[in-house]
């Protein structure tokens, strides 16, 4: 298992174009509804499954709050039969203020400046508040530790992407808009670059290969994502790998991802016959006998252009030690 050093910076061309439109879901929003989609007419579930951001719990309340109409009147009732051509207006509220009060809580610092920083987040560390987890978040310790840029939201700021609460690893944190807009960017272009490692259940056949399948959400069980085609919703979904190490049944592999979507790895490795170890989601629940905080998953290399300098920073998170030790076990077995 190879050990980088964990900052390296080169020089790097800067973007000309650093303009950037937040990828937030409009406030006002008209849907047409047609015969091809009516395979679920019901209000509730025909809203998940065209607007995914928001699962068929949140639809359900939107729609009793009165925030749906069917043509020109306001609909409430979630089990309301569409019909092909009729015109949905959706009016989605801003999000409830939140009292955000800073925590001191130790963050592991990879790298630093007046602009950006990188963290290493633990194993278990939800990134930003949300349902359940109004305390001991990422962005409970930023607050404490630097100033933030305001992009990502009332209750994401400095939040350029995220990592799952059970993946550990790197993940660059914006403190200025400037920095958050530039950043974003480079991770819509393709140019900035994220590595993790996992280890996985099974040997693939062949050393390396690409997963290009679109991820959306599963239509039954809301609280997962699945592969899904695009027609149906999905979006495009690309991830790179290559297996760093054999270990008897099992593998150590290296990912790299192309785009960013919600459990894209661990639906990927799932779909590849070959499920991340410990995923409690995607995985198979058999015991290893290594106690895991959950799926054996590393951010482990961010590589990006810095906003300011134009140089090139890349940093490598330190593998955790019950990764080290599951990897261990499995090559003394």
């Amino acid at each position: 298992m190879n050990i980088f050093n964990p900052v390296e910076v080169n020089n790097f061309p800067t973007f000309e174009d650093s303009s950037f439109a937040a990828n937030l879901l409009p406030q006002q929003i008209e849907l047409i509804v047609a015969a091809t989609d009516l395979s679920e007419s019901r209000l509730d579930l025909w809203l998940s499954a065209q607007l995914p951001e928001f699962s068929r719990s949140r639809w359900q309340k939107l729609i009793s709050q009165g925030h749906v109409r069917i043509a020109d009147r306001v609909c409430t009732d979630k089990k309301y039969k569409l019909k092909a051509g009729d015109r949905v207006y959706v009016s989605i509220p801003p999000p409830e203020a939140i009292d955000l009060v800073p925590e001191s809580i130790p963050l592991d610092i990879l790298y630093e400046d007046a602009h950006l920083a990188i963290v290493n987040k633990p194993a278990g560390m939800v990134v930003h508040p949300s349902a359940g987890h109004s305390t001991g978040t990422l962005v409970h310790a930023l607050l404490a530790h630097c100033p933030l840029s305001q992009i990502g939201g009332i209750q994401r700021p400095g939040i350029v992407h995220r990592l799952d609460k059970d993946t550990s690893g790197a993940i660059a944190i914006a403190k200025t808009d400037f920095a958050h807009q530039h950043l974003q960017q480079q991770l819509q272009a393709k140019t900035a670059r994220r590595e993790y490692l996992g280890v996985v259940y099974g040997t693939p056949k062949v050393d390396s290969g690409t997963i290009d399948l679109p991820i959306g959400r599963h239509p039954v069980d809301r609280q997962k994502n699945t592969i899904l085609a695009l027609d149906l919703g999905g979006k495009s979904a690309v991830t790179h790998w290559q297996i760093e190490e054999r270990l008897r049944s099992f593998s150590l592999i290296r990912f790299r991802l192309e785009t960013g979507r919600t459990h894209q790895i661990r639906v990927h490795a799932t779909k590849m016959g070959h499920p991340i170890v410990g995923d409690p989601v995607y995985g198979t629940g058999r015991s290893i006998g290594v106690k895991l905080p959950g799926q054996a998953l590393h951010a482990h290399r961010l590589e990006l252009i810095h906003p300011e300098t134009g140089e090139l920073i890349s940093v490598t998170a330190p593998i955790p030690a019950y990764f080290q030790t599951l990897v261990q076990v499995l090559r003394n077995r």
